[in-house]
């Protein structure tokens, strides 16, 4: 790679990168350079200002999990585990972290690019599939408040059918999906009111 060619899609980010000064710091800072990221190095704590990086790229071989300041797991950016040592140990570890790519290390004069888009894709799938499940997780809780709410008006509205009649009317009445009616009845303990139709 040479010269300093920008991507309009990488060009000005902030990558931090977590690691003891060594050559293969200086190697990846130069080939950061050259797709027009930032550079910035940290070590041995990654700080809370680390937070508004575009990439994290870590040391896995001497990497621990206090020197990020976010929960295992759980980064808010993509992370680029640089490994020298492949014991299953630490490759356990920086896969526990979370990372998204890796580099080999001694790390030469190319790799970087690729190791940015696969991290930033794989990071974005995984954001996606956890708002995904967490979608469904609320869907299934609403349907859950709304067999509840069935039930607790079914008490006074005589049936099933009248109790879920009752519940749709309330939601129309209010403009309200059938799920918020469902959750108000819950929470105050609502009887349906008029007829059961």
């Amino acid at each position: 790679m040479s010269g300093a060619v920008r991507h309009a899609d990488l060009g000005g980010m902030l990558a931090v990168i977590l690691h003891r000064p060594h050559p293969a710091v200086t190697a990846l800072t130069r080939q950061l350079q050259a797709v027009g990221l930032r550079a910035d190095t940290q070590w041995p704590d990654l700080p809370v200002a680390a937070l508004a990086a575009d990439f994290v790229f870590f040391d896995a071989d001497m990497g621990f999990d206090e020197q990020f300041p976010w929960p295992k797991g759980a980064a808010p950016m993509p992370l680029i585990a640089l490994i020298g040592s492949e014991a299953p140990g630490r490759i356990d570890w920086a896969l526990s972290t979370g990372a998204d790519a890796q580099i080999l290390k001694p790390v030469g004069d190319s790799g970087v690019y690729s190791a940015l888009l696969i991290a930033r894709h794989g990071f974005a799938t995984r954001r996606a599939l956890a708002a995904e499940a967490d979608d469904l997780r609320r869907r299934l809780d609403a349907r859950q408040s709304v067999v509840l709410a069935v039930i607790q008006l079914s008490r006074t509205a005589g049936s099933e059918d009248a109790a879920y009649a009752a519940l749709r009317r309330m939601a129309m009445d209010a403009r309200i999906g059938i799920e918020e009616a469902a959750e108000r009845v819950l929470a105050r303990g609502l009887r349906p009111t008029g007829g059961t139709a």
